[in-house]
């Protein structure tokens, strides 16, 4: 919330007329045209101006001639940097301008040229927009002579446009790029930049002779310098690397290459791996690799040389926060390495293993080795280590003790959902720690509701199902619990810290005896607790999704049971139809066929149809007077994709499936749907109906591609050229191509 004075301001900005609007803009510019006299002037109606185009969600329109004064303002090398600051913020947030108008001319002033730079990349809507300003910076890093360095803003500007668009460079640009970076990585200075002293009153100042950088712990730094060196100042090519250093990870996870030889991966993985460390790591044998692969050898001896640098006591608080964090985007950048050339997975691993032996112990570094859990992830196979320690520790202690760091509850439910396909399995201990990860949840509540709603599927296993059920039944217990450990632990009593431990004692035993009633009475003083109140808000959720996951894991394993219970199934959908979720939509539709069931009629498919026909009859009759729908976009493509299904299945269906589609597109622009769905959604519905309308009219082809044979999950269907869809795909869009020379003329 903003101060009461503030939001007047905000409200006068958002509600100026546009008459008064204009005679401001006049105003503006004519104080603009005379910025000399201004002065303070000038700045409080830049000021005020930021305020008014960025007051609202919509860009506003500038004046022509007052767009190209800011424009002026923003390249002028001799303007106050107030005067820059504030025209870019302006220039920004007001309509997007030509590319070629922002582009016609950088000069070299280092201060100017990041302000119109940032400019640039917020109107930018097309690589072309960014092209000039690329040409320039990479004009600056092209200079010969190696005692001048390019200007220190060079790098940002240029790792926020590739990211952009990794296509605006070159495959000679790119080379030129990672050479450069190779270089400022392994070979900045390791003096100090010079400082100039006065030697009295009566003397001439004098330049000092730079000493030598330090380490964090106060020693001379006896290597090449990197992040963690320590000095008064600071050179052009000392700020080159630390520069380079903080984009160096997206730089090769953009423009990553196969490898740095032509030798097949499964020949690689045969060669010795002390020969291949040997060869790579000789200076000599590095400056001959091609520039791709130079950076990622230069990259690799750096982050080694972190992770030993990050094994000093540093004197300074700041410096060992630091060098938490050089050691995650370390570790993270080796990782990326090893996972383009599998041959510097040996030559990491033992730098890797003594980093987790040294912070496996104290958990102040539980952030620091959640990318080691990832390098683990990815590589231990590889170099044949054994990883299930290091797993145990992860999912069972830092849940456990470290629940209430909201930093970290966050990273490693994010590092569980980037890797959950991997950790299902090959990490035995995942399914089996649910009962830890959850107190993350019950802890941070709201906050991570969205991140375990897609996480909690893949907790879901034969043997973890009816236990996880209680678990999420009684996640409003676990939060009371916790908070009431964590006051125990926060008060510094041992009396407390002993009767908690027997609180939970007493916890466990009532669930394992599902003496519920006991443990609600002694729970009872925690009932209004805030985060207790939120974790009951959240257990719907959770188990919506929780038997959403079931319906579809239950018919998979018995697809016979859809016909089985088909009264029950009908009934619902004829009684209780505005309470239906996907997942008995889709079973329905994927299920319910002659390649899972025998005993599957035509009768049957017919009933179904007639039951998804009616749902959809009820969704779609919308009138302007009606109340906003309630069902989700999802919900009605998954309908629509059902009832295409069932009419594939049973060819005398096709006409009412077609002719309900061919109404999606009305039923989309409707005045109380468009007002619900975003723009995407109805787009998505819309096609949706589009192609499935299309399929539908090849009745052959929509029961090959809605109605695949039962084993089509299996490997071979995606392998044998004989059977695969993939492969037919490609085949028929090759044929359709506009150059084909198969096309009749």
């Amino acid at each position: 919330m903003y101060a009461p004075g503030t939001e007047s301001l905000i409200k006068q900005a958002r509600e100026i007329q546009e008459e008064e609007l204009q005679k401001f803009y006049g105003r503006v510019l004519k104080q603009l045209q005379s910025s000399k006299d201004a002065g303070g002037e000038l700045v409080d109606s830049l000021q005020r101006l930021h305020l008014i185009v960025s007051a609202t969600k919509y860009a506003r329109t500038l004046p022509p001639e007052l767009s190209k004064k800011l424009q002026a303002l923003l390249r002028s090398p001799s303007s106050p940097e107030q005067f820059h600051a504030l025209s870019s913020a302006i220039l920004r947030e007001s309509l997007p301008l030509s590319a070629q108008s922002l582009s016609i001319e950088f000069n070299q002033d280092s201060r100017a040229l990041s302000y119109l730079a940032s400019v640039v990349l917020s109107q930018a809507g097309r690589k072309e927009d960014l092209l000039p300003l690329c040409q320039h910076l990479l004009r600056s890093l092209e200079s010969r002579q190696p005692e001048i360095q390019p200007p220190k803003h060079t790098l940002p500007i240029l790792s926020k446009m590739f990211t952009f668009s990794s296509l605006l460079l070159s495959e000679d640009q790119v080379n030129l790029v990672s050479r450069k970076l190779a270089d400022w990585l392994r070979y900045a200075s390791v003096h100090q930049g010079a400082s100039i002293s006065s030697g009295g009153f009566f003397t001439s100042p004098r330049t000092r002779q730079p000493a030598l950088m330090t380490e964090v712990d106060g020693a001379v730094a006896g290597d090449f310098f990197t992040v963690l060196c320590v000095g008064q100042n600071y050179t052009d090519d000392q700020w080159m690397n630390m520069y380079t250093f903080s984009m160096v990870k997206s730089w090769l996870l953009t423009y990553n290459t196969e490898g740095s030889s032509n030798v097949d991966s499964d020949d690689r993985s045969e060669m010795d791996s002390s020969v291949m460390s040997m060869v790579s790591a000789t200076s000599s044998s590095s400056r001959l690799l091609p520039p791709k692969e130079r950076l990622r050898e230069k990259a690799f001896e750096y982050c080694h040389r972190l992770i030993e640098q990050s094994d000093r006591k540093a004197l300074k608080r700041a410096d060992a926060e630091l060098q938490k964090a050089c050691m995650v985007e370390a570790v993270s950048v080796m990782d990326i390495i090893c996972s383009e050339d599998a041959s510097y997975v040996y030559r990491a691993f033992p730098c890797i293993k003594a980093l987790h032996g040294r912070l496996s112990t104290d958990l102040a570094f539980a952030r620091a080795l959640l990318p080691v859990a990832q390098f683990y992830l990815n590589h231990s196979e590889t170099a044949a280590v054994d990883s299930e320690a290091i797993f145990c520790q992860l999912f069972s202690r830092f849940p456990a003790e470290l629940f209430n760091e909201p930093m970290l509850a966050f990273e490693f439910v994010h590092f569980c959902l980037h890797n959950v396909s991997v950790l299902q399995e090959k990490v035995a201990v995942y399914r089996r720690s649910f009962p830890n990860l959850l107190k993350f949840l019950a802890w941070n509540g709201p906050g991570l509701i969205s991140e375990f709603m897609e996480l909690l599927p893949s907790l879901l296993a034969p043997d973890t199902a009816l236990e996880l059920l209680h678990t999420l039944l009684d996640l409003p217990c676990l939060a009371a619990t916790l908070d009431l450990q964590h006051r125990c632990f926060a008060s510094g009593d041992m009396w407390h810290v002993i009767l908690e431990s027997k609180w939970f004692i007493f916890f466990t035993f009532c669930v394992l005896l599902f003496r519920l009633s006991m443990l609600h009475e002694a729970l009872e003083g925690m009932v209004e607790s805030p985060r207790v109140v939120h974790c009951a808000q959240i257990v719907p959720v959770l188990l919506h999704v929780y038997f959403n996951t079931v319906t579809q894991t239950l018919c998979k394993l018995h697809p016979p049971l859809i016909v089985d219970q088909y009264k029950e199934l009908l009934e619902f959908f004829y009684l209780r139809w505005s309470s239906c979720i996907c997942a008995q939509v889709w079973v329905i539709g994927e299920y319910l066929s002659l390649s899972y069931n025998p005993c599957c009629t035509v009768e049957l498919i017919t009933s179904f149809f007639e039951g998804l026909e009616a749902v959809l009859f009820e969704i779609t009759q919308v009138r302007q007077s009606a109340s906003p729908p309630r069902y989700t976009p999802r919900l009605l493509t998954v309908l629509m994709t059902a009832l295409a299904k069932l009419a594939s299945r049973s060819q005398d269906l096709i006409p009412r499936a077609s002719l309900f589609l061919s109404k999606i597109h009305s039923f989309a622009h409707s005045g109380p749907v468009e007002i619900c769905f975003s723009e995407d959604d109805t787009e998505e519905i819309i096609t949706c109906a589009q192609e499935l309308n299309n399929l539908l009219k090849l009745p052959n082809v929509a029961q090959f591609v809605l109605t695949p044979a039962a084993q089509a999950d299996g490997p071979r269907w995606h392998r044998d050229t004989n059977t695969a869809l993939p492969h037919r795909m490609r085949a028929i869009s090759s044929l359709l191509q506009n150059h084909s020379s198969f096309l009749p003329a």
